[in-house]
Formats: structure tokens, sequence, C-alpha cells
């Protein structure tokens, strides 16, 4: 009986280890053999001619990811890893490669080589790939293998590979104004952090001393949540446009109807619940003996905050922090529609003039923006944890 089910127990464990890159080697292969690879058109504004030139090579790649995964399970995480670490390395090499090719048989200097959906669904795909056959690594590995990425990529920018793409030549043309948005969103995201921290952790000991977890002031803020991001920005224009009115000496410091302040302040209405909660449930995460012990010991409520929850609940506090920062990072691209500035611009720029290329530099940018912070985070969370 006992060698009967033994077989049967392994293969569910196989199979959910060979699902992801099934799953995935399928999109890959069929965005290798059926989107556009790059499109070349024109000018920047027009969608052009779609072309595939490396659509078989690329298929047969997913292929041989897919068949890995019939190799010995010893032998098939690490051959998948490599090659998915490849795959997220060469496409853009290879695109670069491709729309060089592309831009040297045209004849006007408008034209343009646009990444076309096949690239960005295979990205996405080894990307995927990627992080699942990482997951279990030791976190230096996993960002030994991320950097390494980053070298790669950084070096064949660094020499010219991708100088034919569209998206960079609409970095370069806008140089000056993406590093200014870019420094105008990162201001926006730490100034709203700062804020939301220093109101949403004193209302989260509130909440937890009170043990009114579920009451009016989390039942406010969880409603602010379910607003529609753009509803709340342009519902704000009005009140503080009314305050610089009354009071000027608000309106020269920002408050106005449009620009930073009401960003700010719709950015920590969104950031204060996640605040919150995470503050409770560090407090939580705190043994009851530990608090037993350090009232025993003399401590006052104040000694016993400092001393004992934060420092205990402090890895919970940091995963919440790191929760935050992300999502503001991402609902900060929203303020530039009440003019705060920031990589939202470019998005905004780019879908009204129909330029697809600004529209993914500045998404491209949010996204780098929220991955860097998101690691930040990781790395202090992963230190926090090692500390004794």
């Amino acid at each position: 009986m006992s060698s009967l089910t033994r077989p049967h127990l392994a293969e569910p464990g196989r199979w959910s280890e060979s699902l992801p890159v099934w799953v995935l080697s399928v999109v890959g292969m069929l965005a290798a053999l059926f989107p556009a690879f790059l499109r070349i058109a024109p000018n920047r504004l027009l969608t052009g001619e779609a072309i595939r030139p490396q659509a078989w090579p690329l298929a047969l790649a997913w292929l041989a990811i897919a068949v890995c995964t019939a190799l010995p399970a010893r032998i098939a995480r690490p051959v998948v890893t490599t090659l998915a670490w490849l795959v997220v390395c060469s496409l853009p090499l290879l695109a670069g490669v491709d729309a060089g090719i592309a831009l040297s048989e045209a004849s006007a200097f408008s034209v343009r080589a646009q990444l076309g959906a096949g690239f960005w669904l295979m990205w996405l795909a080894a990307a995927l790939l990627l992080l699942d056959r990482l997951r279990g690594m030791r976190v230096p590995t996993r960002t030994a293998l991320w950097v390494a990425v980053l070298a790669v990529l950084g070096g064949c920018a660094w020499v010219g590979v991708f100088d034919a793409l569209g998206l960079v030549r609409e970095w370069r043309a806008q140089r000056v104004p993406f590093a200014l948005a870019t420094v105008e969103h990162l201001r926006l995201a730490a100034v709203t952090l700062v804020l939301a921290l220093l109101v949403g952790a004193p209302l989260g000991w509130w909440v937890w001393r009170r043990r009114r977890s579920d009451g009016l002031l989390v039942g406010v803020l969880a409603f602010l949540q379910t607003v529609p991001s753009l509803a709340l920005f342009a519902l704000l224009i009005g009140p503080f446009a009314w305050l610089a009115h009354q009071w000027p000496a608000l309106g020269s410091l920002g408050f106005g109807g449009t620009g930073a302040a009401p960003a700010v302040f719709a950015l920590v209405l969104y950031a204060l619940l996640p605040v919150v909660r995470y503050t409770v449930a560090g407090l939580d995460a705190v043994p009851s003996d530990a608090r037993e012990a350090a009232r025993g010991l003399g401590m006052s409520r104040a000694q016993l905050l400092w001393r004992v929850q934060l420092p205990l609940g402090w890895p919970v506090l940091l995963a919440g922090l790191r929760i935050v920062a992300v999502q503001t990072v991402g609902l900060a691209a929203v303020a530039a529609l009440i003019g705060a500035g920031g990589l939202g611009r470019f998005v905004f720029l780019g879908i009204g003039q129909g330029a697809i290329d600004m529209v993914l530099l500045g998404t491209l940018a949010i996204i780098a923006l929220a991955l860097a912070i998101d690691f930040l985070f990781q790395g202090a969370l992963a230190l926090t944890e090692r500390a004794p």
C-alpha cells in the first residue's frame, strides 16, 4: 500500500513545480509567433507595420524551456532558471539590434521602432518565470541575479545597443523634463509617506489601545479607499481653492485649487488605512508575555511602547510601510492631472498626443521606482529580521 501511495503523493509536487513553466512557456510561444515583436512607424505618433524577425527561434527557445521540465527535478530547476535569466537579458538586446537593422533601411529620420505587444508579453513571461524559479532561494542569491540583469541591460544601454528604439529616442528628447519629473515624483511620494506615518501611526496606536479595529475611524478610512483616485483628486480641488481664497497666505504655500498640496492630501488619505492596520498588526504581534514582563519591571506606558512594542513589532510595521510606499509611488501618477507634476505628466501627455513611447517612458519609470523602493524595503526587512 505504501509503495503505491508514495508515487501518488509525489506527483502533485512535481505538477505544481512544472505548471508555471508550462503556462508561461505557452504564453511565450504564442507571443513569439503572433503579436508584433517590433512596429516600424513613419513617426512617433502613428502605429507602424508589425515585424517578427526572430519569431521561430524565439518560439523554439520557449519550447526548450518547457521541455526542460521533463529533466530530473534537481537538474530541471537550475536549467530553467538559467534559461529564464538568459531570456530576460537577451530579449531587450535582440529588440535593440532588430530596431537598428530596421532603421538603417529606413529613408526618413522620423521613422520610429516601437516595442510591440509580442516583446512585452515575452519579457513579462520570462520575468515571471525567473521570479517563480528564484522563489525559495536565499535573498543574496536572488538579489545578485537581478543585479546581474540590471548590469547586463545597463552595459548594453551604455554601448548604445538600444539607441534605435523609439523609447530611448523619446527619452533623449525629454531628458531634462524627465529628470525634473522624477525628482518631483519622489518628493511627492516621500512627503506623503512621512505625513501618513506621522498621522497614521498614532491613530493605529489609539485604535489598538481602544480595541476598535472595526470602529468608526477604520470604517471612514476604508470608505475613502473605495473612492476612485481620479474622483478624489477632483473633489479636493474645490475645498483647496476655497482655502486659498479665504487665506491668501495658504495660497502662497501651495494650497491652491490645483498643485501639490491637494495631491499630497489625497495620497495621505489613501495611505492612512494601511498604516493604521499595520500599526495595529505590529502591536498585536508583540507577545503578551513580553508586555507583562515589561510591566512587571515597572515600565511606564511610553517605555513599554518605545522599548518593547516598537522593536518587537518593527518587522510588521516595516512590511506595512513597504506596501504604502509602493502604492504611493503608483498613485502619485494621477497627481499630474491636477498640476502636481511627477512622472504621470508623461503618461497623460502621451495619451493626449497618441504617442505610445511617451506613455511607456512615464509608465516604465514609475514601475522602476516602485520596484527600487520595494527592493530597498525588502533589504531593510531582511536586515531587521536578521538582527538579534
